[in-house]
């Protein structure tokens, strides 16, 4: 064994479920200091709702960000 995982995927930060439930969590937690409470499945959905929203933000900023390289790009494709 050479120290290293055996699963070596990585994935951005912003996809992390544990970095997803902790900052549902710290809301739900400020939210209860105003009145609002969120049972756990209300909270799953809200967990799974903004992974959703977040891994379709980065495909659809790809593809901007493939378009406009295209456009802005100096040099023509053979």
């Amino acid at each position: 064994m050479n120290g290293t995982p055996a699963n070596t995927e990585t994935k951005p930060w912003y996809l992390s479920k544990t970095i997803i439930g902790t900052a549902i969590t710290g809301v739900a937690i400020v939210g209860g200091f105003f009145g609002v409470d969120l049972d756990e499945e209300t909270k799953k959905l809200v967990v799974d709702q903004t992974e959703a929203l977040v891994v379709a933000g980065a495909a659809l900023g790809g593809t901007v960000l493939t378009i406009y390289g295209r456009f802005a790009a100096k040099k023509a494709l053979r």
